[in-house]
């Protein structure tokens, strides 16, 4: 799976590094990610996300089910794609 966060939807950027000269060569910034575990209390059972550090915020602000919503309704991940552990 791709490094993409499927809560916020972001992924790495390029850019480019600069030198103290002025030269310019291509670099890529990469998402700060975690495969992280929740409990997802309306389902009753564990899910496994890959989410970034903002995503972590998000979802502690406005709930995980809230976020997982909001996330799909964006396109930013299916709900086959998330990760269910028994």
């Amino acid at each position: 799976m791709s490094k993409i966060c499927q809560i916020t939807g972001k992924k790495s950027v390029i850019g480019n590094n600069v030198s103290h000269s002025l030269r310019r060569t291509k670099r890529r910034f990469e998402v700060n990610l975690f495969t992280k575990k929740f409990y997802y209390v309306e389902e009753d059972c564990w899910i496994v996300l890959k989410v970034s550090a903002a995503g972590l915020r998000i979802i502690n602000r406005i709930g995980l089910d809230a976020a997982l919503r909001q996330a799909v309704d964006k396109g930013y991940c299916n709900w086959k794609d998330i990760q269910v552990i028994a």
